[in-house]
């Protein structure tokens, strides 16, 4: 039992790139995977990391090992995955990876639900608006839409099947600058813009029935796309320009009338969001219960 956790703590340590990262994602102290490590190191008499102040890295036996590991750990944990159906509810840890406008637009209505509904399984929520590698994370399945989906996972619907981008602005700063009837007007207004973390600023799109308007806007504000949309769309509202985020989003300050929408009828729909997750012919149970669960729901 002891040569298998010192194995786990080694799988973890070269996969989340570090011992503090697998000490996020395992529940253990770094300290206690470091020496986990030196204990399986003594024993092999091999090097499996380089380590220094700033990074560890596997050595080439290091990467070998864990090539090699990887399948059989896979298969283990597949073995004990169908003898966790044999339990009257499904029991373990589930991770999902998603990005900010699903866990405020999309989870809130699911988790309460199926937490009461299965209550042995704990679930942990990642916000992460990077499309990461789900297994590299330590994640069992993640929420992302069908643009930044990879080929090889399995996507089932999960939350709105369509939904709209939407702008807006204050009543306020509409008295002072005027209500913009074509998208192009936009370019003489003041938009609050968003940035990925990739660097990248998207131009706004709108769209009618054959037609598709792009516009780089400007202003004086740039927010980080996700975690930062929320001071996008109150500086709005206290008048500091135009706003362009989900409808969803906006709707609740629409409907208090902070905000009123503007080009309505230019708002580009698009495929709602995805639930994806490597395919395998046995999923964790407490994955299998989410899916079935994810399913089970009408939007």
């Amino acid at each position: 039992m002891q040569d298998l956790q010192d194995i786990s703590a080694f799988v973890a340590v070269a996969t989340h790139g570090g011992f503090r990262g697998a000490a996020r994602h395992t529940g253990a102290s770094a300290s206690q995977l470091s020496e986990a490590v030196r204990r399986l190191e003594t024993r092999l008499g091999l090097r499996l990391f380089n380590r220094t102040t700033r990074s560890v890295a596997t050595t080439a036996a290091g990467q070998h090992l864990l090539e090699q590991l990887t399948p059989a750990l896979n298969a283990v944990e597949s073995a004990l995955d169908v003898a966790n159906r044999f339990r009257d509810r499904p029991a373990g840890r589930l991770r999902l990876n998603v990005p900010l406008s699903a866990s405020r637009l999309v989870l809130p209505r699911i988790i309460p639900p199926f937490l009461a509904a299965y209550p042995e399984i704990r679930l942990e929520v990642v916000v992460d608006d990077r499309f990461v590698e789900l297994l590299q994370s330590g994640c069992d399945a993640g929420i992302r839409y069908e643009e930044s989906m990879d080929q090889d996972m399995v996507a089932i619907p999960i939350g709105p099947k369509r939904q709209r981008m939407g702008a807006a602005a204050s009543p306020a700063y509409l008295a002072r600058h005027g209500r913009p009837t074509h998208p192009d007007d936009l370019r003489n207004h003041l938009c609050l813009r968003g940035r990925f973390s990739s660097g990248a600023m998207p131009a706004w799109v709108f769209e009618q029935p054959g037609k598709r308007v792009t516009v780089d806007v400007d202003g004086p504000l740039i927010v980080s796309l996700g975690e930062a949309a929320d001071l996008a769309v109150d500086a709005a509202v206290g008048g500091a320009g135009v706003v362009y985020l989900f409808e969803d989003w906006l709707q609740p300050y629409l409907d208090r009338g902070e905000l009123e929408p503007l080009l309505q009828d230019w708002w580009p729909s698009f495929t709602g969001p995805l639930l994806y997750f490597p395919g395998r012919r046995y999923l964790p149970a407490p994955l299998r219960a989410f899916v079935d669960f994810v399913q089970t729901q009408r939007w």
